[in-house]
């Protein structure tokens, strides 16, 4: 890869491992945390440079400088931008990774723009597996600035050919990431319920574990969610510890808000995403009150809580 810069502000699971990746690559990496112990113990680890502060960041990269932000959307995004806008120079290229809301993007690009900075929105899949395996990555901007990154995007990405995109203008990466959120709502609930359903034929004695196994060789529903599905099952098919909550991070609302205005039918998504809602007991006093109305029409008994 030579001798390419890039600095990484924001070390949590996904960023600290794409430091880890883009540095086995070959690239010139400076990390920055707010909280400056997590750079320090990374560049211990690694032998990349640590910054303690934006302002030192930015020194330590030659210019055109490109910065990648892997924040959580809003707020921690928003604040990191506001520091960094006058540390930048025109022709340095700002990369925001979070899960970001696309509209947003397009909204912050245009501040970033007109400091005559270069920004780009990047979608970034494969979880806690993308250091190993490699990141999915779905990008928007200016074809120039996204040619200016691309060696970063090829070091990440599972091979320098495959599994990164530039989706088109800027939101248009973080557009097609929200997309992805949505479909995989879907299909995580429909693994879910039909595991629940076999698990529920108890007459048949059914290994849960071993039909999954099956089913990632040459069977139609073969995918990673399968195989990270079989991998737990493997471990505990009872799942007796686990709470039955399911948190949503935003991106299947966005991807549902989406098809309302565009007046395009998603019921899987949605009714995926309401499952989620409901897992987090949001649909308790629904239930409580349906309950309520079986007994008023029919005499049905109402079960009290313990």
């Amino acid at each position: 890869m030579g001798s390419k810069h890039i600095g990484m502000v924001g070390l949590g699971r996904m960023g600290a491992n794409m430091a880890r990746r883009l540095h086995l690559k070959g690239a010139e990496v400076i990390v920055y945390n707010r909280h400056t112990e997590k750079a320090i113990a990374l560049a211990r680890e690694t032998g990349m440079r640590a910054a303690e502060s934006l302002e030192a960041l930015t020194q330590a990269l030659p210019t055109p400088r490109v910065v990648w932000l892997m924040l959580p959307a809003g707020e921690a995004t928003e604040s990191h931008i506001d520091a960094l806008l006058p540390l930048l120079s025109a022709g340095d290229i700002l990369v925001n990774g979070a899960n970001a809301l696309y509209e947003n993007s397009i909204a912050q690009s245009q501040r970033v723009e007109a400091a005559q900075i270069h920004y780009i929105d990047a979608g970034v899949s494969g979880g806690v597996w993308g250091l190993q395996e490699g990141y999915a990555l779905m990008v928007g901007g200016d074809k120039h600035a996204v040619n200016a990154i691309t060696p970063f995007l090829q070091a990440l990405a599972p091979a320098t050919d495959k599994g990164w995109l530039h989706c088109g203008p800027v939101g248009s990466g973080h557009f097609v990431k929200m997309i992805h959120n949505g479909i995989e709502y879907g299909m995580m609930q429909a693994l879910a319920e039909g595991f629940a359903i076999l698990q529920g034929k108890t007459e048949f004695g059914l290994d849960l574990a071993e039909i999954a196994e099956m089913w990632r060789y040459g069977s139609v529903v073969r995918s990673w969610l399968l195989d990270l599905t079989a991998d737990t099952l493997a471990k505990d098919q009872a799942l007796a510890g686990v709470a039955p909550v399911v948190a949503d991070s935003g991106e299947g609302l966005w991807t549902v808000q989406a098809a309302l205005a565009q007046k395009i039918p998603a019921p899987v998504i949605t009714l995926a995403l309401q499952m989620r809602w409901a897992s987090q007991g949001r649909d308790d006093y629904a239930a409580k009150l349906l309950a309520m109305m079986r007994n008023q029409f029919g005499g049905h008994a109402v079960q009290k809580e313990v």
